[in-house]
């Protein structure tokens, strides 16, 4: 079957594949040689691989396995139903491994539940999970995990990687586009990867306007806040940018912001990060994200004037 989608279809198959630490692919190369893998715990940003490494694993040692969204099914009803059934049944396969996605979703009574999982299927059952916030993982499964921060490759390694899908594939590009759009997504490769693909147009990546404007806002953005400008027409010029960009997704934003705090927030520069970090954090859960990051821009405004 043809995979079209190209986070998929150049998703790594195995370690020599993987665009990563070298020091955690020789970690895991050794569990892959033995055959056998303890419970893991999988934690970093989003789309920096952690799933990508799961599934390398699962393919390459002897197992039944079963991949759970985590997201999608946090109630304790999928533990003890689905990954009870599964672990519970006699297999084909050495090892049985669950995988958790986006582990840190689970209710704390679900994580109570797969505790006692991890205890009574030990002898045949593996688990391996995933998450953006450890702190977020009780400590009795952290305990009884192997934890691995799954850091992103370099973005000139994301490059290389970009260029050679490109060419792969026939696609004409210039070095330049290709460098935007790393910078705006890094280090979500995911995203990095959705972009170069629904940005090529009959052969060639042709950056679209909204990428253009996306990038184009946080820098301005920055400037502004840089600016000699009044704190009342920063507030106005900023709030009015938002408003026309049509985005609700400022993730790359607060990356923005903390990679430039030396341009803007000489003097104050650990209370604009604690306030980046706080807003961070607060945009998971919010509904509209504008209002979350016009929040965080208010009160950095209201600190470096």
């Amino acid at each position: 079957m043809s995979i079209n989608l190209w986070i998929e279809k150049f998703r790594p198959r195995n370690l020599d594949e993987y665009v990563g630490s070298e020091a955690v692919k020789q970690r895991f190369g050794i569990f892959i040689e033995k055959g056998e893998i303890p419970h893991l715990l999988f934690h970093g940003k989003a789309g920096t691989g952690k799933t990508t490494m799961a599934k390398i694993l699962v393919n390459n040692i002897d197992c039944d396995d079963i991949y759970i969204n985590a997201s999608d099914e946090r109630g304790i009803d999928i533990i003890r139903n689905k990954i009870k059934n599964f672990a519970s049944t006699v297999g084909f396969s050495k090892w049985k491994v669950v995988v958790l996605d986006e582990a840190d979703y689970l209710t704390p009574e679900s994580q109570a539940a797969l505790r006692n999982m991890m205890e009574t299927f030990a002898d045949r059952t593996r688990f391996i999970l995933t998450c953006n916030y450890p702190e977020k993982v009780i400590p009795a499964i952290q305990s009884r995990c192997q934890t691995f921060k799954i850091e992103p490759p370099s973005m000139k390694d994301i490059a290389v990687r970009c260029a050679t899908i490109l060419n792969d594939e026939g696609i004409e590009f210039n070095a330049v586009d290709l460098k935007t759009i790393i910078e705006t997504n890094y280090p979500d490769i995911r995203k990095v990867m959705g972009d170069l693909q629904s940005n090529v147009v009959d052969g060639v990546l042709e950056l679209s306007s909204d990428l253009l404007n996306s990038n184009d806002l946080e820098n301005k953005i920055i400037d502004h806040l840089k600016s000699n400008m009044s704190k009342k027409d920063k507030f106005n010029t900023i709030r009015q940018l938002m408003l026309d960009s049509g985005t609700n997704d400022y993730t790359n934003l607060y990356s923005l912001l903390y990679k430039r705090v030396d341009e803007y927030g000489t003097g104050n520069i650990g209370q604009v990060i604690l306030i980046i970090s706080d807003s961070d954090s607060k945009s998971i859960m919010a509904v509209d994200k504008e209002i979350t990051a016009m929040a965080c821009l208010i009160q950095i405004l209201d600190i470096i004037g």
